[in-house]
């Protein structure tokens, strides 16, 4: 068998620990949300009545991130699934990448400025009905793949919204008012959860920009 001379295996040894370091998993962008006919038939459906309040509230109710697959969370599956020539490290943490903000058009360079946002926010779930669920179902919802639910964005934009609803904010880039609503429809009406009148008013009014 021939050897290998010293010089080619460093360069292969290399090769493979890079490989190890920047590998990404090839995870499903975010869910398109349904055409616009569905959402209007979801909406229709969707519960209007008051809210229950934050009374009882708390983050560590609805447990995330939680581990998805080796050592990914979610939060990690996000940044690479939402960013641009993401790289990670051999624990899935993102070392580096680009990542589009769609609330406001901006681009991100660090993942330490980026937050993922609940589409739906956790308080207002929970006074839009997931008070009642058990601690597992909320888990779900926190760290839920298949919808809209969860989205990479700026920071300091997702701190701006909080816990608001579509009544009381709504993404600074008009342009993804559409996106916006269609997601918050489709979330709340698969996951059971009611609106009020005003975020409902709220949530026409954005559709009606389709």
């Amino acid at each position: 068998m021939t050897r290998l001379p010293p010089a080619l295996l460093l360069i292969g040894a290399l090769v493979v620990a890079a490989t190890q370091l920047t590998a990404t998993p090839a995870f499903a962008s975010p869910p398109d949300p349904p055409a616009l006919t569905t959402i209007n038939s979801e909406l229709a459906t969707i519960a209007t009545k008051a809210e229950t309040g934050s009374a009882g509230y708390s983050r560590d109710l609805f447990p995330h991130w939680s581990t998805q697959s080796g050592s990914c969370d979610t939060r990690e599956i996000v940044l690479q699934r939402d960013g641009v020539d993401v790289v990670t490290s051999s624990t899935c943490s993102a070392t580096s990448g680009n990542w589009y903000s769609v609330y406001d058009g901006a681009w991100n360079y660090a993942s330490s400025d980026v937050d993922i946002d609940h589409v739906v926010a956790l308080s207002e779930a929970w006074g839009s009905g997931a008070s009642t669920w058990t601690t597992s179902k909320r888990q779900q919802f926190a760290n839920s793949l298949s919808d809209g639910q969860l989205i990479a964005v700026t920071d300091n934009v997702n701190a701006s919204k909080s816990d608001r609803d579509a009544a009381e904010w709504q993404p600074p880039l008009a342009s993804y008012h559409c996106t916006y609503a269609k997601h918050v429809v489709h979330v709340k009406y698969g996951w059971g959860l009611s609106m009020d009148s005003a975020e409902k008013a709220a949530i026409k009014s954005m559709l009606a920009t389709c």
